[in-house]
């Protein structure tokens, strides 16, 4: 039964009780009891008004209250309606208005063996209860919808953190293998420029250029495949970890590059070099020479690494610029762009520089102690 519906039938009854307990007052006569029923009628049919009025029918009911006892009970309805929908201000108006109506009443039909003053007392007390009633309900109303609106509000920033989680995730993901690829196909691009340039090299030479490119070519489908895989599973970022070269791997990567004719010159040794920072630097240095292959292929790279644990680590690559014969391979620039960024959440700085005669990538890192 919803709230409408148990208003009815508590009024209903109400109504029942006062119109008998008026045939047997001594204020009552024939003439009053036959009043007192239309208008319990009427104060029972503005009932269900309150539920869209509830300020305007609620003096109303007080109007026919102060007439006649049958719509004190409907009268009581309106002002816990407007208690426990409307501020305090207008209810405590609604409820005053209620008092004086009873009080008004009680001078022109007075109750037998009551007095004024007692039954001013019984209706303040019961207006005053009705008032701390309704505000109860409006407050118990108010924490269950803050309580459902917080509720609402944290699962929806659970699932904003989730997807940006997700989303972090994926750009690492992204921005891992871009590096690795960028790394592997310009090495395939590199030794594919060779057999294209130098078609009288030695069999064995073709052989072993053919073979790097075969190997490279598998290496660079199957991280591909990796990432494509992550990019499309959409419910577990957890399982998105894979090994990732550090700087103690610098070795492989500058053979890797002299294996395919770029010159490279290393100066400086650190060691023990924490995760965070060693990552770091292997991607600054990859990334380097791979722009050196593309841009100016065949140049010497230079080199230059050092540092102190607990200040920073200073890296620094230089190489000449290409020559203008040269085929040259395209470029987005989003490689140096994306390696910026990275730097910057390592908590370094990267910068490059362009000259007439030279590039050079200069990274700062820091190295804690």
């Amino acid at each position: 039964m919803d709230l409408c519906a148990r208003h009815i039938t508590l009024v209903t009854i109400l109504l029942g009780v006062c119109t008998v307990a008026t045939g047997y007052g001594e204020y009552a006569s024939g003439s009053l009891v036959a009043l007192d029923i239309p208008i319990g009628i009427i104060a029972c049919a503005l009932v269900p008004l309150l539920f869209r009025w509830p300020v305007g029918s609620a003096l109303v009911l007080a109007v026919l209250a102060a007439i006649s006892p049958t719509a004190t009970p409907p009268s009581t309805i309106g002002t816990l309606q407007v208690a426990s929908g409307r501020r305090f201000p207008v209810a405590l108006g609604v409820a005053a208005f209620g008092i004086a109506a009873h009080a008004l009443r009680f001078i022109w039909h007075p109750m037998p063996g009551l007095s004024f003053t007692w039954w001013l007392v019984l209706v303040v007390v019961t207006h005053l209860g009705l008032l701390g009633w309704g505000a109860l309900a409006q407050a118990r109303r108010q924490v269950i919808e803050s309580l459902r609106d917080r509720a609402e509000r944290a699962e929806a920033e659970q699932g904003r953190r989730v997807l940006e989680a997700r989303a972090a995730e994926r750009t690492r993901i992204a921005r891992e293998m871009h590096d690795v690829l960028a790394h592997r196909l310009s090495l395939l691009a590199t030794y594919a420029g060779a057999l294209e340039y130098r078609p009288d090299l030695a069999p064995e030479k073709l052989s072993h250029a053919a073979g790097v490119i075969r190997s490279g070519v598998h290496q660079a489908l199957n991280e591909l495949r990796d990432v494509i895989a992550v990019l499309r599973d959409t419910s577990s970022p957890e399982n998105t970890d894979r090994p990732v070269p550090v700087l103690d791997d610098l070795p492989v990567l500058v053979e890797e590059s002299r294996a395919v004719g770029t010159p490279v010159d290393v100066h400086g040794d650190v060691t023990a070099v924490p995760g965070t920072t060693s990552r770091t630097a292997y991607r600054v240095l990859q990334e380097a020479l791979t722009n050196a292959r593309k841009h100016a292929p065949g140049q010497p790279v230079k080199i230059d690494i050092n540092g102190t644990p607990g200040q920073n680590l200073i890296i620094e690559v230089t190489n000449p610029l290409c020559h203008r014969d040269a085929p040259a391979f395209p470029g987005t620039g989003t490689g140096l762009i994306g390696l910026t960024e990275r730097v910057r959440l390592a908590g370094g700085k990267l910068d490059h520089q362009l000259t007439a005669r030279e590039f050079r990538l200069h990274a700062l890192l820091p190295w804690p102690a």
